[in-house]
């Protein structure tokens, strides 16, 4: 029997646009490294008007939407999560409307839903410009309004969390009404058709039709936000109420059309510190002392324990060469094809993960591919630090940590161009590592229990020390962090026959007793409790639960039922 909405999908989009059946939607109902569930369909838009009417047939159905573009969240976000639902779920993954506006001369952009950061960097190139983000999300194809919607962090301590006030989107309104709304600040014409048809073809003005209203459309306050190390807070966090503003942290309660966003000038003279010791104190003081006194402030400042360098370079060796030899840009259509891979051998009864026991007996095959250097600093010191600096702070930092290392253990080497290049790219392939553990050492590990976490920038105790009862079912431990603004990536591998939710549960519970603040970066999705202030943001934007339900371990059931 021909499903009716189905058919009016298809009767939008093109019948090639709209997936159903397990294995077609398989890659969009299932995250990037957790959360699946059942879904009705995927519809695919190909453009701003395809999308409005996707949207109005699914509210009108009475299904639940999840808006989606590049699925490459860490949490569940994106996906449907297990069991619960009370109304079917259609995906509308929004990938397919890509086209990234320059606007001021490129100080500014337009970005449509299916936008990439790496698009938006390599198109930004060009004029000697970069987005928010260069290197990291953009590395797995991370789509520019996933990254706002879920005020993800990054690197770039200048920069902060993805940020905007000016936005297009659509929400349904307590009443179950599906409406428009244009806080763009680009005069569009009046109704949703007159708004998005502009769009689509491109037809504004935007010297003349643009108007500046004192919103801001990045986080201009950070660079001196982050400064404050004597503050008992984080300097960034998902829930952070600083930052929560219709499209900005919204997580998915609205379906987002396009973002007007800043962009910024491309550091010049860039040189990279290498940094090691077996003191943890000494990055406490450093991180301390250069975000208080000098007058540059770093381009980035990342930090990896020598466990978390030993596991990314052996298990994580083919992505760095990948990326090496092909750039960010191919790296979404090998994924792709791997999802793919691993959806078949599934169905063939080989199970999911033949493909990385490929890859890494593909890898060892190759010599050593980080630089001499970094393999010594590897030997000597437990503890390494990354830092970017640009224009006058390259000699700030060079004669600053000159005299600090002069009677300290550590030490420190300045990279040159492809020294830190390979430095920053070991550092960013890191996630990859343990995932790929899991996939090729089932018998050893029950899980993987993933913590991006935010400590307060007054912290001076910043090593994750585990009570007893919590260490003895962590195998192995890797750890990363945006070191200066205090993000800190916990990927831990959980000992077979321990319960990895309890765990989870555990280790949570200890960090809420020291002050640190989680999700850092890659918001709840479905692994995280949100917490009373975010549900009601939530609950604001979306007061039918029409979006995204079930968000931050949130009421799946339409109004919010319990």
């Amino acid at each position: 029997m021909t499903d009716p909405l189905i058919s009016q999908f298809r009767s939008i989009v093109g019948r090639r646009h709209v997936l159903t059946g397990a294995r077609r939607t398989r890659q969009f109902r299932r995250g990037y490294r957790f959360g699946e569930g059942q879904v009705r369909a995927v519809v695919r838009p190909g453009s701003l008007l395809e999308q409005w009417r996707v949207l109005k047939a699914c509210i009108a159905a009475d299904v639940i939407v999840i808006m989606q573009a590049a699925n490459t969240g860490l949490t569940g976000g994106s996906t449907p999560f297990g069991e619960g639902y009370d109304r079917d779920i259609v995906i509308v993954n929004a990938m397919r409307i890509d086209r990234l506006d320059l606007l001021h001369n490129g100080e500014q952009v337009l970005s449509l839903p299916g936008v990439t950061l790496n698009q938006m960097e390599q198109s930004l190139a060009e004029i000697g410009r970069e987005p928010h983000s260069v290197i990291g999300s953009s590395c797995i194809g991370a789509s520019v309004t996933g990254g706002v919607c879920n005020n993800s962090g990054g690197s770039l301590i200048q920069r902060g969390p993805a940020f905007t006030q000016y936005a297009l989107y659509a929400q349904v309104d307590q009443s179950g009404a599906l409406r428009l709304v244009n806080h763009l600040g680009i005069s569009l014409g009046e109704t949703p058709e007159e708004i998005l048809g502009s769009l689509d073809r491109g037809e504004y003005d935007a010297s003349t039709r643009l108007t500046d209203d004192n919103r801001w459309a990045s986080d201009r306050d950070y660079c001196n936000h982050v400064r404050d190390v004597g503050a008992d807070t984080p300097a960034r966090f998902n829930a952070d109420p600083r930052r929560l503003f219709e499209a900005s942290g919204s997580a998915g309660k609205l379906a987002v059309f396009a973002l007007r966003l800043d962009t910024f000038p491309k550091d010049e003279g860039v040189r990279v510190f290498y940094v090691g010791t077996n003191n943890p104190d000494d990055l406490t003081t450093l991180r301390r002392d250069v975000l208080g006194s000098f007058e540059t402030l770093p381009i980035a400042a990342e930090y990896i324990h020598r466990d978390g360098f030993d596991f990314t370079r052996k298990y994580a060796k083919d992505l760095f060469l990948f990326l090496k030899r092909f750039g960010t840009s191919r790296l979404t259509s090998m994924m792709h094809a791997k999802n793919w891979v691993d959806g078949l051998t599934e169905k063939l009864g080989l199970g999911p993960a033949i493909s990385d026991h490929v890859l890494q007996f593909m890898s060892r095959l190759s010599g050593d591919h980080l630089p001499r250097r970094m393999g010594e600093y590897r030997d000597r010191y437990e503890h390494h630090l990354l830092l970017k600096m640009g224009g006058g702070g390259v000699d700030e930092a060079r004669a600053y940590l000159t005299e600090y290392f002069r009677e300290k253990d550590g030490d420190f080497f300045e990279c040159s161009v492809q020294e830190g290049e390979d430095a920053f790219l070991h550092r960013f392939a890191f996630g990859n590592a343990t995932p790929r553990y899991l996939a090729t050492h089932r018998d050893r590990v029950e899980g993987i229990l993933a913590l991006d976490v935010a400590l307060p920038r007054n912290d001076l105790d910043w090593q994750i020390n585990l009570p007893e009862e919590i260490d003895r079912q962590i195998l192995h431990k890797c750890i990363c962090a945006h070191f200066f603004c205090h993000v800190f990536h916990l990927d831990f591998l959980v000992r077979k026959g321990s319960d990895p939710a309890a765990l989870k549960e555990q280790l949570l519970a200890h960090m809420a007793e020291r002050g640190i603040e989680y999700p850092a970066e890659h918001n709840v999705g479905h692994m995280y409790a949100a917490k009373p202030a975010l549900v009601a943001f939530y609950r604001e934007l979306d007061p039918t639960n029409s979006f995204n339900s079930g968000i931050g371990r949130t009421s799946k059931k339409k109004n919010w039922a319990a």
